[in-house]
């Protein structure tokens, strides 16, 4: 899988979580910003996604596993639209803290996923 596609879109997860904690200490829930800055993280990891099956597809292979790497990457594509969702549920600063937190868990998998390839 493509290295720089992970790091970057783990960086980008970061600088999400650090933009709408940053919000979320200004007690101010999440703008229509922040759903662009999560559009965009959530891109990222959609291409990951697509890069992933296709590598997979051509016949490479994960090191720890092919269903533990389609569910890593299926949980990373999905993680900051779940927390997108439930920002908007929630008005208030504690919706800027959902989105931060999305952010922080999908770098997390990004660097789970880098290990499962066999990075």
């Amino acid at each position: 899988m493509l290295d720089a596609l992970t790091l970057v879109t783990g960086v980008a997860a970061l600088l999400l979580a650090a933009w709408c904690g940053w919000a979320a200490y200004r007690d101010q829930p999440t703008k229509d910003w922040h759903f662009i800055g999560m559009a965009v993280v959530s891109l990222l990891a959609l291409v990951q996604l697509v890069i992933g099956i296709v590598a997979l597809a051509r016949g490479e292979k994960a090191d720890q596993g092919t269903a533990i790497f389609v569910a890593y990457l299926l949980g990373a594509f999905a993680c900051v639209p779940a927390a997108g969702v439930m920002s908007l549920a929630e008005r208030t600063r504690w919706g800027s803290v959902t989105a931060a937190a999305g952010g922080v868990v999908l770098a997390v998998l990004e660097v789970r996923l880098y290990d499962i390839w066999g990075g």
